[in-house]
């Protein structure tokens, strides 16, 4: 499929595009940009460099992709913003470039990002992760693979949520969210296993009673985190859930919710 560029949209000449590109009516593409074969960016939509993209990357109407970082000590160095494959952001989704010289924003691949979502400056966020509307990043949040932000959820800069996180609706998350946990209130508290997205990624009953015991441990025996992690870890752990859980909590700077 050739590459098609509305005569109205407005593409730097040092602007580089994939095969297959798609750009529609008045949408912005600045220099420093590199998009991906089969990209679509519609109508409105700008995207800002240095950006990476990889293909298939689909950009609603006024999305704004790649713009400098907005930390106040940004001085205009040269970032970066790294996108993987299959991603889609829909209308008014905002990504910000790194603000350190050399560094990145990245995100990974298949992910989705709903209206008016918005990642800051160096955060990192893996493979299939939603991010329902106006669900916020502040800068170094990373986010794991198969995460759902929902809907006005903000989470504080340098904070980590775990894989298959889950965060409820109008979340204040200022700690750390451990992997297949569900946090939910302001300021966020982790309220139970997210069990439907553990059946979803293919995971058996035995890996759920895990986490569901990992669960109980660190928030319903009334023993410290520590003495919760020691005593996971003398468990049998066949699933490999105790040890994905330990090595996060274990790795947390904030402390987990």
């Amino acid at each position: 499929m050739a590459t098609e560029i509305h005569p109205t949209a407005v593409v730097d000449p040092k602007a580089e595009l994939g095969e297959g590109v798609q750009i529609g009516p008045y949408a912005v593409i600045r220099a420093g940009v590199q998009l991906g074969d089969g990209c679509v960016v519609h109508n409105h939509a700008t995207l800002d460099g240095p950006s990476e993209f990889g293909p298939n990357n689909v950009f609603y109407s006024y999305s704004s992709i790649g713009q400098r970082s907005q930390d106040l000590k940004y001085q205009g160095e040269p970032t970066w913003l790294r996108v993987g494959e299959g991603n889609t952001f829909r209308e008014f989704c905002t990504v910000n470039r790194a603000t350190s010289p050399g560094d990145a924003t990245v995100i990974g691949n298949h992910n989705y990002f709903l209206t008016y979502s918005h990642v800051g400056h160096d955060c990192v966020v893996g493979d299939h992760c939603i991010f329902s509307n106006n669900g916020t990043l502040g800068g170094h949040v990373v986010v794991g693979n198969h995460v759902i932000v929902s809907g006005l959820t903000a989470v504080h800069q340098f904070c980590r949520i775990g894989d298959h996180g889950f965060t409820g609706g109008c979340s204040k998350i200022v700690q750390d969210i451990p992997p297949f946990m569900i946090a939910d209130g302001n300021p966020a508290r982790v309220r139970a296993i997210n069990v439907v997205g553990m059946q979803r990624r293919g995971f058996d009953e035995v890996a759920v009673r895990a986490a569901k015991r990992a669960h109980r441990k660190l928030y319903r025996d009334g023993v410290t985190t520590s003495v919760a992690l020691a005593e996971l870890e003398k468990e049998d752990d066949p699933t490999g859930v105790y040890a994905t859980i330990i090595d996060f909590v274990k790795s947390s700077e904030r402390g987990i919710h």
